[in-house]
């Protein structure tokens, strides 16, 4: 049906650029007419009938966005939303890329996961008494749509039974594209976002992202996309496109993990307890597995061990970037006086934590201060172990933790401390140092890289896996806890002595959110406008240094493709030694982070602990000036003040 003038001139009058409403009004038409649409039409008429121009505005003014690995986003109904034309629009497109990076292989094969999630409309934007496509959507249903999508392209998958009750996690994919010399990956999750969304990330053959300008070609050619094809699954398996996952892979990458042991595993009588929790994601069937198989004692959190997308027993978010999310473990943790407490995310790629204090509660462990345990620990267990040598490699991402890069000068090993946020980056590396023996100024094999880390939990601890990983990651923390237990000290007293040793380290990530459909542009002009005319003070600390990694001029060269602009848009400024302030946005949102680090020196010998104590606190007071000071300046350049978004 043609769109009415009371939809048109509805549309035309809210508040947006003229070109995003008559993109909106296109595509509305489009989903209302064409046949392939059908389906949605009830919904749609719904929501022009409560005159929802506000949302019809947002869910039709563009495709969701095909990011540098995918689609990520709400479910629900219109091009601006996850459904099943929008994932299968991704797959077609990723059947064109595969094609095009293998031009003479006869048979190209994909594996696919998929996460626990299932589309209820928790935000009740849908009417529940019309028929709705998107409703009960679940992860395992779209994996098995882009199974389809990629038989009919002649692409073969590697994928679950529909009837399995397991799950692949996100490291896990990426091991077992490497294992199964498939040629790409598919992973149907939205990680730690709420409940009712959902992504589709794709892999390439390495087992990582792809890196520009591999992810622009597949970007554009996601873009071109016009039809979807798709065949009956049970035409697919019948024809062998569809084929079916062993417990070989499965197995295979929980004795990876256990391999990466740096102790000897817990006797049966050590009294040495963990506390546990998947936040109802698929943790159970790596982390969980690997800590029970190397012998530990561990106590699940009851309430949140069942697969479930809706995530009920989890406070905010399911995100062990989220404090909150990890109460209830606290609560287990406190009533079996456990010695560490673990908690992944959905799909089991981030690792959270909480360690005792020493008033009888639970002290948070953040992403940044897990990085610098972790990689601290396994040097030192290394090096006791005589495993360690100068051509050892540690790798960081330029916003996480500085602390790491003092500790590999410590431990004299190579550091790449400066690297885009993404793991795709650190995957990037070890395929350099794989095919060149050389990345940047770092030299050597992959057998010589030790851990990477990112300041939003994610660690990786073997070069088999080129994804983050939370279960190699869950055996390592939990090895440190036991080990200092064995010693009679505790966590706490490691990490403050981590600090005296290596420097008081605060990072703290600050949002800003510029909502709206200009909040985008809004966000490009702050970036400029501050690329152009630098602070020259932050906090009162004089800005000593800037670095612009879009600089084609700097250690990254020209410019590969749009997708590498958009993950080079970063700005950092130091202010001397002990102080750094970096922004970047959103690729896909209307908003950006600013990180923010300031630090001590190493404790001097002969300090007392009240001048100790003084100068962590100066450097507490120092971040939230400075914190407070860059977020005002960065408003600034937009006209704004940090009022206007409060109100």
């Amino acid at each position: 049906m043609p769109l009415s003038a009371l939809v048109q001139e509805s549309i035309l009058s809210l508040e947006a650029p003229e070109d995003i409403k008559k993109q909106a009004l296109h595509n509305l038409e489009l989903w209302l007419t064409h046949e392939e649409f059908k389906e949605y039409r009830p919904q749609i008429e719904y929501l022009i009938s409560e005159k929802k121009w506000a949302g019809l505005l947002d869910r039709f003014s563009q495709i969701l966005p095909f990011g540098t690995g995918g689609r990520r986003g709400p479910v629900g109904v219109g091009p601006n939303r996850m459904n099943l034309w929008t994932l299968g629009a991704s797959v077609q497109g990723h059947c064109e890329y595969l094609k095009h990076q293998f031009p003479d292989l006869k048979k190209i094969h994909v594996a696919l996961a998929y996460d626990v999630r299932c589309f209820m409309d928790k935000r009740k934007q849908y009417n529940p008494n019309l028929p709705n496509p998107a409703l009960n959507l679940s992860s395992k249903e779209l994996a098995a749509y882009a199974a389809r999508v990629y038989a009919a392209n002649g692409i073969y998958t590697y994928t679950l039974p529909l009837t399995s009750n397991h799950y692949i996690a996100t490291p896990e994919l990426s091991f077992s594209i490497r294992l199964l010399k498939a040629q790409g990956g598919l992973n149907i999750s939205a990680s730690h976002n709420p409940p009712d969304d959902n992504g589709g990330k794709f892999y390439d053959e390495r087992g990582g992202q792809p890196v520009p300008p591999n992810d622009q070609i597949m970007a554009d050619l996601v873009d071109l996309v016009q039809d979807i094809h798709t065949m009956p699954w049970e035409e697919a398996v019948k024809k062998n496109f569809i084929q079916f996952i062993s417990e070989e892979p499965h197995k295979e990458y929980i004795s990876l993990c256990c391999a990466q042991r740096l102790i000897p595993s817990p006797k049966k009588d050590e009294p040495f307890k963990v506390v546990f929790s998947p936040l109802h994601g698929v943790g159970s069937m790596t982390s969980m597995e690997i800590l029970q198989k190397e012998g530990f004692n561990v106590i699940p959190v009851p309430e949140q061990m069942s697969p479930d997308g809706q995530f009920p027993n989890v406070t905010k978010t399911p995100n062990p970037e989220i404090p909150e999310c990890l109460d209830r473990a606290e609560v287990v943790a406190k009533a079996h006086n456990a010695h560490l407490l673990l908690a992944t995310d959905p799909d089991a790629d981030r690792l959270g934590a909480m360690i005792p204090d020493d008033q009888g509660g639970w002290r948070y462990v953040n992403g940044n201060e897990i990085a610098a345990i972790s990689t601290c620990f396994k040097l030192e267990m290394m090096a006791q172990n005589k495993k360690l040598s100068p051509k050892a490699i540690v790798v960081k991402t330029e916003v996480t933790t500085g602390m790491i890069s003092r500790i590999a000068k410590h431990f004299n090993v190579q550091v790449l401390d400066d690297l885009l946020v993404g793991f795709k980056y650190v995957s990037e590396v070890l395929w350099q140092l794989e095919s060149t023996g050389k990345y940047s100024h770092v030299t050597g094999a992959p057998s010589d890289f030790v851990i990477a880390s990112e300041e939003s939990h994610g660690i990786l601890s073997t070069d088999q896996i080129r994804d983050k990983d939370a279960g190699a990651a869950a055996l390592l923390f939990a090895e440190w806890a036991l080990y200092l237990f064995r010693n009679n000290t505790t966590t706490l007293k490691y990490l403050n002595q981590l600090f005296e040793r290596f420097g008081y380290y605060r990072n703290v990530g600050l949002p800003i959110a510029l909502p709206g459909v200009e909040g985008k542009a809004l966000m490009t002009t702050m970036l400029n406008n501050l690329r152009n005319n630098p602070p020259k003070t932050i906090g009162g600390m004089e800005v000593t240094s800037v670095t612009d990694f879009l600089d084609t001029n700097g250690k990254l060269g020209p410019i590969k493709s749009k997708t590498d602009a958009a993950s080079r848009n970063v700005l950092v400024y130091r202010c001397g030694e002990f102080a750094k302030i970096a922004l970047r946005p959103s690729g896909t949102e209307p908003k950006a982070k600013i990180y923010l680090e300031v630090c001590t020196a190493p404790r001097a010998s002969g300090m007392s602990d009240e001048q100790w104590q003084a100068e962590c606190m100066k450097v507490n007071e120092l971040m939230k000036k400075a914190g407070a000071d860059f977020f005002a300046q960065a408003l600034k350049t937009i006209g704004m003040t940090p009022a206007d978004l409060k109100s």
